[in-house]
C-alpha cells in the first residue's frame, strides 16, 4: 500500500493544498507562484521518487516568505502524516550531491525530533523571484513539521542556483533513502511465520 498524505492549510496569507506519495516515481504538479521554488521542488520530488502536488495563493504582493515558510509547513506534515508511525523504515538517509563545481551534503534522521544543521552561503540575494535567504527558511519549516533531524551543508559551490538546487536535491535523496523500508526490521505486533510439519532439506517444518 502507498505511504501517501494530503495536507491543506490556509491562513490570511496563503492558502495551500499539497499530496504525496511517498512510494511514487516522481511525478509533479507544482504551482506556487514563484518559479524558481517550482523548480526546486520538482527537483526534490524527482530525485527522491515522490509523487507531489502542489497548489499555492500567496501573499506574493507582498514577498515570497509566506509562500515558502508555509509550504514547507504543509510539506513537513504531508511527510510526517504519510509515514505514520513509521514501523520499519531505516529512519536514517544521506546524500552528497554534486552538481557542476558545487557539492552539496544533507544527512536526514526521522527521529520524531526536529532539529536543522544549515551551513549555506549565497552570495546574491535572490534566485528569480525567490529570495536566497527563503531557502534555509524553507528547510526549517519542513524539518520543524516534519519532525526530523535535518542537516544542509554545502561543501563546495560557486553558481547560486547550482548551491539551491544540490541542496533540495540532495535533500530528496537523502529523505528517499530514509523512509526506504528495511526487510530486515521486523514492524511490531507482526508475528513471525511458524512451520510445520515435516522437516524439509532446509530444516524448516513443512
Amino acid at each position: 500500500m502507498d505511504r501517501k498524505a494530503a495536507c491543506e492549510r490556509k491562513t490570511k496569507e496563503t492558502d495551500i493544498s499539497l499530496s504525496l506519495n511517498i512510494d511514487g516515481s516522481g511525478r509533479t504538479k507544482i504551482d506556487t507562484g514563484i518559479g524558481f521554488f517550482d523548480h526546486m521542488l520538482d527537483g526534490f520530488a524527482r530525485h527522491g521518487l515522490f509523487d507531489l502536488e502542489i497548489k499555492v495563493t500567496g501573499d506574493l504582493g507582498v514577498d515570497c516568505h509566506h509562500t515558502i515558510e508555509d509550504t514547507g509547513i504543509v510539506l513537513g506534515q504531508a511527510v510526517r502524516e504519510a509515514l505514520g508511525n513509521k514501523a520499519g523504515i531505516r529512519r536514517y538517509g544521506h546524500s552528497i550531491l554534486p552538481m557542476d563545481e558545487t557539492l552539496a551534503l544533507c544527512a536526514v534522521d526521522l527521529s520524531g525530533r526536529a532539529y536543522l544543521r544549515y551551513d549555506a552561503e549565497f552570495t546574491t540575494p535572490r534566485l528569480g523571484e525567490m529570495d536566497t535567504e527563503m531557502v534555509r527558511e524553507f528547510f526549517y519549516a519542513v524539518s520543524s513539521h516534519g519532525m526530523m533531524n535535518l542537516h544542509l551543508k554545502i561543501l563546495d559551490g560557486e553558481n547560486n542556483h547550482h548551491m539551491a538546487e544540490a541542496l533540495f536535491k540532495s535533500f530528496g535523496r537523502a529523505l528517499d533513502m530514509a523512509v526506504q523500508k528495511e526487510p530486515r526490521i521486523e514492524a511490531p505486533g507482526r508475528q513471525k511465520e511458524v512451520c510445520k510439519g515435516e522437516i524439509d532439506p532446509n530444516g524448516c517444518k513443512l
